[in-house]
């Protein structure tokens, strides 16, 4: 009993020290191996393939950071857009309008508002300044996508390139007579897992771009078809209110301008004076 008091006593005076020393061996290969996992040392082994790869990893984050931002304050606006414009031509085409010039700020107010800016146009008009506005808008929202594709192709075939030279420096560093000393295959065993890097680092810049670069596909699929409901139900409403829009063309300006109802048919042009109505004016 004696004993076993004495052993546990001894047990419990050791043990600090020891998880102690546990701890440290613990942290003191962890410190090791943030030593050995250093960016810069990995950057240095890829050789010089990696140079080109660091540019086009820039050039990458840059233009997804840009189109992250931008296609972040076009879809957290454009549905309210659409609906208020809407709602309002079916009313107000005057009130439709401001709305959409006061959203020339976004893609979509751009497409509505080139239309509506027209001095009373045919429906064949409006139908193709939409067409044209949704053409040129489309187009500026498929601005970087040539650079993430570049990236996406060029940077795997980098990344071989510098592991084809990272093989031919170790390789050539090998002698006849060295091939059964271990020494040597270790080296170039080495030499063989640094070239690699180059392919590696080459593969994840290419992932991540084609990953951001489909996101970016999707979102311009879903503006096309916002695009063509948002031009259809606008376009439906113009044709709608245009037999109306062209009667009050034969209609004297003071009837319009007293006419509750004018604000509701679309923008007229000032009426311009006719053959009778010189032929009057002329009369004594």
């Amino acid at each position: 009993m004696i004993h076993s008091r004495k052993l546990s006593v001894v047990l419990l005076d050791v043990a600090p020290s020891l998880t102690l020393s546990l701890l440290k061996s613990q942290t003191e290969e962890w410190t090791e191996e943030s030593k050995t996992v250093n960016i810069v040392d990995i950057f240095r082994k890829g050789g010089p393939a990696m140079w080109p790869l660091l540019a086009l990893s820039i050039l990458s984050v840059s233009v997804i950071l840009e189109r992250l931002w931008f296609w972040f304050r076009i879809l957290t606006k454009e549905e309210d857009v659409v609906n208020r414009v809407l709602d309002a031509a079916s009313e107000n085409w005057l009130l439709a309008t401001q709305l959409s010039r006061s959203a020339i700020s976004q893609p979509i107010g751009r497409f509505l508002y080139a239309p509506l800016r027209l001095s009373n146009p045919d429906p064949e008009v409006f139908r193709l300044a939409l067409e044209a506005a949704a053409e040129d808008e489309l187009a500026a929202m498929r601005q970087g996508e040539k650079i993430l594709e570049a990236v996406i192709a060029l940077a795997p075939l980098l990344g071989l390139l510098g592991t084809v030279l990272g093989l031919i420096r170790s390789l050539s560093s090998i002698r006849l007579g060295d091939l059964g000393n271990s020494s040597a295959t270790t080296g170039v065993t080495l030499g063989i897992g640094e070239s690699l890097i180059c392919t590696a680092t080459g593969l994840i810049i290419a992932i991540v771009s084609l990953a951001f670069y489909r996101l970016f596909q999707g979102f311009l699929v879903n503006q096309v078809k916002l695009f063509r409901k948002a031009g259809s139900d606008l376009e439906l409403l113009y044709r709608q209110a245009w037999p109306m829009a062209k009667g009050m063309l034969s209609r004297p300006p003071e009837e319009v301008a007293i006419d509750p109802h004018a604000a509701q048919y679309p923008i007229l042009p000032p009426r311009r004076p006719g053959k009778t109505d010189e032929v009057n004016s002329a009369e004594p």
